[in-house]
């Protein structure tokens, strides 16, 4: 599980400390004897596609898509030859209503993390159709103290917290720092609660310009 220099330097004690040792191995004999998504080298990959001081927004979601060839290392992303997932469409139909953008026609989000969106789980990894079956082995931990340390070190960053449990992450964040926007989860299940009409890629570009950083170009198409 390879971070690149930039964050391996910010997270240094996070990295090294026993604990991560333990959830790494842990993570790689499961890789060994199950199938497990994303694909090992993409494990990382939301945070190797931009440095630390690079990163505007943050949108968090729960863990990886649990099938076959979907994760692409990116919260609610997916490969470019996958279905579009039923909370991903909920979130391009905000995105078409609140930017005006087309509607996009792949699922992958990697244009947005060059823009300097960090997309993360909570849980980086999950066994092969069996949802949050990774948490509890350590990731929540870690993900918690980057959270934490971005909103220490860093300012004005949006953090963009979607559904009940990325909402608990708000108490890592200084909101006299940055930005907290709070929605229902995008699935289907809750995106009529208030998720629709959330505005949060509008309000998101606001907040930068009003901090006079570049907005994120949110279109995908």
């Amino acid at each position: 599980m390879l971070l690149n220099d930039d964050w391996s330097s910010f997270l240094y004690e996070e990295i090294n400390s026993a604990d991560f040792v333990n959830l790494q191995n842990n993570v790689v004999n499961e890789y060994k004897i199950k199938n497990i998504f994303p694909k090992y080298d993409d494990i990382f990959r939301a945070f190797n596609l931009l440095s630390p001081d690079k990163v505007k927004v943050v949108i968090i979601g729960q863990d990886p898509y649990h099938g076959p060839n979907q994760a692409n290392g990116l919260a609610f992303s997916v490969c470019d030859s996958c279905k579009i997932p039923p909370s991903l469409h909920n979130i391009f139909k905000e995105l078409v209503e609140d930017m005006d953008c087309k509607y996009p026609s792949s699922g992958n989000l990697t244009l947005w993390a060059q823009e300097g969106v960090l997309l993360i789980n909570a849980v980086l990894s999950v066994i092969e159709a069996s949802a949050n079956s990774h948490r509890g082995i350590g990731w929540e931990e870690f993900t918690d103290s980057v959270i934490k340390k971005l909103s220490e070190k860093f300012e004005n960053i949006v953090f963009i917290l979607w559904g009940a449990p990325s909402q608990k992450k708000a108490v890592l964040i200084d909101e006299k720092k940055h930005l907290i926007l709070k929605a229902p989860h995008p699935s289907p299940l809750s995106s009529y609660r208030g998720f629709f009409g959330s505005k949060p890629f509008s309000k998101a570009n606001a907040y930068l310009s009003l901090h006079h950083k570049k907005p994120i170009n949110w279109c995908l198409s």
